[in-house]
């Protein structure tokens, strides 16, 4: 049996694996994260691990927020982490939805929108991973399903201390994790 390539990055989805998904989730003062996800983030990123994250944001096309509150519950989290040695090198987001109110965002089946792989392509390509050299961690069959699109293992998580699962998941891989 082949050994897999060294793990090179690992792809999160957002609401209900980094933070508590309480439906359509913009305001910072919202940010509630899952039990571990703070230190899954600081142990992957001092192992070497690109972190990236990949959320289908059909608020932003359904007009419940703007583009520029996402961004900033994303700067919210990135300083929320810093304290930790943690850090997010890329944020992905689709805000299509084949019912968006907003034209510009109403499209059926967009590549980028999980379970399309789009994002998880895109992260790849800048960061010059091979698919084999990642893995997408979800709470939902989508995102296993985007990984499984793209090439990459996914994995499903399905609550409890995000560390924990981290690392009985890849663990084996990325041995300073343990």
């Amino acid at each position: 049996m082949d050994t897999p390539p060294p793990l090179r990055a690992i792809f999160f989805d957002r609401d209900g694996v980094l933070n508590i998904d309480h439906g359509y989730v913009a305001d910072p003062s919202r940010l509630d994260w899952i039990d571990g996800a703070r230190e899954a983030v600081a142990a992957l990123t001092k192992a070497g691990l690109k972190v990236m994250v990949v959320t289908n944001q059909s608020g932003i096309g359904r007009g419940f927020f703007e583009e520029a509150a996402m961004h900033g519950f994303h700067a919210e989290m990135q300083a929320q982490l810093e304290p930790l040695g943690g850090r997010i090198d890329a944020f992905y987001f689709a805000p299509h939805h084949e019912n968006a109110a907003i034209d510009a965002y109403r499209v059926t089946d967009h590549p980028d929108r999980k379970p399309n792989p789009g994002m998880l392509l895109r992260g790849l390509a800048e960061f010059d991973l091979a698919p084999a050299e990642a893995v997408i961690i979800g709470d939902r069959s989508s995102d296993v399903e985007a990984g499984r699109r793209a090439g990459m293992p996914g994995h499903l998580f399905r609550g409890g201390d995000l560390h924990a699962f981290v690392v009985s998941v890849l663990g084996d891989r990325v041995p300073s994790l343990k």
